[in-house]
């Protein structure tokens, strides 16, 4: 899936992917994309691991940009996410989302995003649900 233009875009926009620093790429199979977030001052919790809320932030925002991509001129706009989070990831590593769609309707697109830590394991699976609606001019 390609997003590197959608990524540029979110890189020069205020909001939350660029406050809590998100990167997002594509990857060579069709229906799925990444995203990476080091874990950094901006979205650890008080005790230096990486905040629930900001990993589920990050899948998000990975299943947004993927919708998006899908649907070139949409917007897409998270109405469900739902996560577990097994294993905690210190101050200083780096997190990489990947991103699956596995429903995609007209306005409907389920994701399926397991974040993983600098080793490769899961530290959170969650599910994205996202409606998708024409982009409102500015």
């Amino acid at each position: 899936m390609d997003v590197e233009k959608i990524a540029a875009h979110l890189e020069n926009e205020d909001g939350l992917s660029r406050t809590l620093g998100m990167q997002f790429m594509s990857t060579p199979e069709p229906d799925t994309l990444m995203g990476k977030m080091t874990v950094d001052d901006r979205n650890k919790q008080p005790f230096g691991f990486l905040s629930g809320g900001a990993t589920l932030a990050l899948a998000e925002n990975v299943a947004g940009v993927g919708s998006m991509g899908l649907c070139p001129g949409k917007m897409a706009l998270g109405i469900n996410v739902s996560g577990s989070h097994v294993k905690a990831m210190p101050y200083g590593g780096t997190v990489t989302a990947y991103g699956r769609i596995v429903h995609k309707g007209n306005r409907l697109h389920v994701w399926q995003v397991d974040v993983k830590n600098d080793d490769g394991e899961i530290i959170s699976t969650v599910q994205v649900t996202n409606f998708v609606i024409d982009s409102q001019p500015k």
